[in-house]
Parts: structure tokens; C-alpha cells; sequence
């Protein structure tokens, strides 16, 4: 018997789709258009080109933007749980939600969400219309935590993987696509390869942090 290899400290990120996006999407996109027309400056964090508006989308989201927020809220509830109180517990979701619209050559700079237990991101609308080229960009990077450790003593170097695995890399890429949320602990830093598309991409993303429930 040869040796047993575990797997420690895992990052968890999880790729959801969403049941009726097509209703959801076009109750977001009218929220979205219209907050755009009233406040076109937008506000300027990790987005290169592109409007970003501002974190209050819960107040100006309308029913759809609630029922996203629901979902995600949903989601964060099923994979996180309290050591202490596991059956009950102390803690709720506090979110913030903005939107994204990128046009050709827009992208994100690497960051993290500081305070945030776990951040997502849903698209709306992916801009690739149907089409499969990678050349159209636009992923998101997620960047191993463990970097630039990683490769600094053997930049050709990687860990043998398991038999039914892949070679890890210390960036991972995850492609959009319209209907798809993607949520990860807010403190992994991750960006957006330049978006190539031909139309306007539509991006909501949103944080949760965690507080304390009144006892």
C-alpha cells in the first residue's frame, strides 16, 4: 500500500446556476440600465474602464435584486456553520451588492473584499452571445492564497495531483456565463482578464459579512 495523501486546507468556491434566470436577469437589467442613465459617473474601485455603481443596489434593485441577495444568502447558509452553535446559529448576513457593466476591453485589477466572509459575483448577462471563444477573455482569475510563496523557490515546479486530477496552477479561471453566480471567501484575491466581447457585459457582485444576532 503506497502512501495516503490528504487534502488540507481546501479554498471553497462554488459555481451555482440559478433556476428562472431568465426572468431574474431581465428585472436586473432594468434596474441596472435605469441606475446607470440617473448616476452615469458611476464610481471607480478595482474596474478598468467600465461603469461600477455604487454598493446600495439592495435599495434601488427593486424585487429582483432582493431575490438574488435571497439566493446567495441561501447558498452561504448551506456551507458555512457555527463550531459553537451548529443547529442555531449566531450569526447573520449582512450584504452589499453592486453592479458592473464592462464594455470591450474592460477588466478588474486584483483585490479582495476586506470584511466580507464570502464575496460573489453573478452575470447577467455574459456579452459573449452564445459563442465559446476563449479569445473573447474576460474570465475571472482567482489567484491561489498561497502566492507568489508558491512559485518563488521553483517557478516550474508543481505538485504531483492526484490520479483523477488536473495540475494545479496558482491561477485558476473561471468563465462567465449568463445566469451563473460564483462565490468564494471574500479574502481570496481574484481579478478579470480584459473582456474582448462585442457587447456590454453585465456583472452584479455581491458581499456578505457576518455579525452577531442580538441574543
Amino acid at each position: 500500500m503506497g502512501p495516503v495523501i490528504e487534502a488540507l486546507f481546501e479554498t471553497p468556491v462554488i459555481v451555482d446556476s440559478l433556476p428562472d434566470a431568465a426572468a431574474l436577469n431581465a428585472g436586473l437589467l432594468s434596474a441596472i440600465r435605469a441606475r446607470r442613465a440617473s448616476h452615469p459617473a458611476g464610481v471607480t474601485r478595482s474596474n478598468q474602464l467600465g461603469w461600477h455603481s455604487d454598493i446600495d443596489m439592495l435599495d434601488w434593485g427593486g424585487a429582483a435584486a432582493r431575490a438574488l441577495v435571497e439566493h446567495v444568502v441561501g447558498v452561504a447558509d448551506e456551507h458555512s456553520i457555527d463550531i459553537v452553535s451548529p443547529d442555531a446559529p449566531r450569526f447573520a448576513w449582512l450584504p452589499e451588492m453592486w453592479a458592473n457593466i464592462s464594455p470591450r476591453g474592460a477588466s478588474n485589477q486584483f483585490h479582495c473584499h476586506a470584511g466580507a466572509f464570502w464575496s460573489a459575483v453573478y452575470y447577467v448577462d455574459d456579452g459573449y452571445a452564445g459563442s465559446s471563444d476563449r479569445r473573447l477573455g474576460g474570465e475571472l482569475i482567482i489567484e491561489d492564497p498561497r502566492m507568489p510563496m508558491l512559485l518563488m523557490e521553483g517557478p516550474d515546479l508543481r505538485f504531483r495531483p492526484r490520479p483523477d486530477s488536473t495540475i494545479a496552477e496558482p491561477e485558476q479561471l473561471f468563465r462567465p456565463a449568463s445566469g451563473r453566480l460564483l462565490m468564494f471567501p471574500g479574502w481570496l484575491r481574484h481579478g478579470v482578464k480584459p473582456y474582448l466581447g462585442g457587447r456590454e457585459r453585465v456583472s452584479i457582485a455581491i458581499n456578505l459579512t457576518a455579525f452577531r444576532r442580538p441574543a
